[in-house]
């Protein structure tokens, strides 16, 4: 690949003139052993960006009277509550090109500072005045003021927080996520929220109650990959990788390329062998209080967050990574003298810890219940993802009646490429799919949904990116592109029957090796449930589009008869 142009695969028009799933399989293959093909100034970007991250963090550590050193515990603090700043305002996770933000490369918060625009109340029939998708001045006010209240916490010249800009951060964080889920998912709350719950302790206390939040994250992400998906991730990404530059390595990361591209023995081990990592070096971390056994652990552990990092992940949770490998630094190797004894007040922490394992046992034994960031099912392959089909008019009906974060994506590419060059790109993207063992779900349930005329009279379009356009923000969350944004996006354009058909694909619970699935209209509702079985997907082939489908109800027959 070049450093400005894109390393793209040559097509002529006879790929022109196939269908979906034929013009899928040379893309696949080009994703097998290239990725994108993403030219290397993005990359430089998105190093850049992490550079502007590290020394904000820097900054406000630094420059408080009393902190001389970033591994202080008032530092800990500041780097918490400017990391949470920086996603919240949209500069973290989901920004830029990678994440098919080209044309701007983030909008968060000026669309979240807009009256008007849509916001998606997590609980609108249980908590009082939280109805309604449309955003108030009391909403832009609340945004505001978690933007403020962190700011006013960031530059307290205290060596460490008072609990009153704690608090302050806190109520604004949770009055903001009640009436938008949105933003409280931005946010990272389930991370950097919960980090400042700990910070409302002092002393030992605050420390080892950091240092348990940072273990459940990562024992948290290590369950939600005792699954069948998490090797087609890991093949996936490392396929994509931009350090990684021998295609014929890349090639091994697959069953017998270009015939099979199921992930191989390599991807399989490498999925295991990490997941095994997470699990057992963060208890060591904690446990051993200092020595070469701490510090051969928090090398491994940080040599697993830059192999994430270098591999530049879609969705580019790039400051995350880094942030993880500060907390080693701080709370696992600096303050690695204390422990669960060093604790004079047990019970906050119980309680902390209580409320986080609750939340991850529940996401992943009933994922549709809780969002894949709070579950902390991270990287594992497995949360909920949807595919909207737009017809010609169901696009423009969505152009008129919404006001968007930025232009879909399949329109910013034809600003960059022009309207024939820009389907290769897209049809990339639906490779890249493809490639995760649910894309074999998603393309299968396609035709049911739209019918015999799929494929000419649809465009698709991933439910993760028409939420990045008309909600702000995306992240990999099917929970913010399910009935309820279908809904809100109703109330506004009006769509008729068949203007828009969605496809919603629940995660795999983890008791059970099935995924939900419901095909829905967006002007007449629910036109189909079933479930597919996790072995039928992980028997096929990326474009294969022939996956047993398991029906448990039907409003109506799709247009296909199947």
């Amino acid at each position: 690949m070049g450093f400005l142009q894109p390393n793209l695969p040559e097509v002529d028009a006879a790929w022109r003139a196939g269908t979906r799933a034929e013009r899928m399989r040379p893309m696949a293959r080009h994703v097998a052993e290239v990725g994108f093909g993403t030219p290397d100034v993005v990359f430089v970007l998105y190093v850049v960006k992490i550079g502007l991250y590290v020394a904000g963090g820097a900054a406000f550590a630094l420059l408080t009277p009393g902190i001389d050193e970033l591994t202080a515990t008032g530092a800990f603090q500041k780097v918490v509550l400017w990391t949470l700043l920086f996603e919240v305002l949209g500069l973290g996770c989901g920004f830029g090109p990678l994440n098919l933000r080209m044309v701007p490369p983030l909008g968060s918060f000026l669309y979240w500072l807009r009256p008007g625009t849509i916001r998606l109340p997590p609980w609108p029939g249980r908590v009082p005045l939280t109805r309604g998708t449309r955003r108030t001045a009391v909403d832009v006010a609340l945004y505001a003021a978690l933007l403020l209240a962190t700011l006013w916490a960031l530059l307290s010249p205290d060596p460490v927080l008072g609990r009153e800009r704690v608090v302050a951060v806190l109520v604004a964080l949770a009055l903001i996520g009640l009436r938008d889920k949105t933003i409280f998912l931005a946010a990272r709350a389930e991370v950097y929220g919960t980090l400042t719950v700990t910070f409302l302790l002092t002393g030992a206390d605050l420390v080892v109650a950091a240092q348990l939040v940072m273990l459940a994250i990562w024992w948290g992400a290590a369950t939600s990959k005792l699954n069948r998906h998490f090797p087609y991730v890991v093949q996936a990404m490392m396929s994509n990788s931009p350090v990684l530059r021998s295609r014929t390595i890349k090639r091994r990361f697959h069953r017998d390329f270009p015939d099979d591209l199921r992930p191989s023995g390599l991807a399989s081990t490498l999925a295991h062998v990490g997941t095994a990592v997470e699990y057992a070096v963060p208890l060591v971390l904690f446990l051993s209080h200092g020595g070469w056994v701490t510090t051969a652990a928090a090398v491994v552990m940080i040599c697993f967050h830059l192999q994430i990092l270098t591999s530049i992940p879609m969705g580019v949770p790039l400051e995350w990574n880094v942030f993880m490998i500060y907390g080693i630094l701080t709370l696992f190797v600096h303050d690695a003298a204390y422990g669960l004894g060093d604790v004079t007040h047990p019970w906050p922490l119980v309680a902390l810890l209580a409320v986080v394992v609750a939340t991850v046992v529940l996401g992943n034994v009933a994922p549709r219940r809780v969002s894949f960031l709070p579950g902390m099912r991270y990287y594992a392959g497995n949360w909920d993802t949807s595919y909207w089909c737009f017809t010609e008019a169901g696009l423009a009906k969505l152009d008129a009646g919404t006001t968007k974060a930025s232009l879909l994506p399949h329109q910013q590419l034809e600003k960059i490429y022009g309207k024939e060059e820009a389907e290769i790109p897209l049809y990339i993207g639906y490779a890249f799919r493809a490639m995760h063992s649910h894309g074999r779900a998603l393309f299968s349930l396609i035709p049911r949904a739209c019918g015999p005329g799929h494929d000419t009279d649809y465009l698709a379009i991933e439910g993760e990116l028409v939420a990045g356009t008309v909600l702000g923000w995306n992240f990999g969350d099917g929970h913010l592109h399910d009935e309820r944004l279908i809904g809100a996006l109703q109330e506004r354009c009006h769509f008729e029957d068949g203007d828009v058909r969605v496809i919603l694909l629940e995660a795999q619970p983890i008791q059970r090796q099935r995924q939900e699935y419901r095909l829905v209209d967006a002007a007449t509702g629910e036109l189909e449930r079933g479930y597919v079985l996790v072995a039928d997907m992980c028997e096929r082939q990326p474009c294969d589009t022939d996956l047993p489908v398991h029906v448990t109800s039907t409003r109506r027959r799709a247009e296909s008869g199947a």
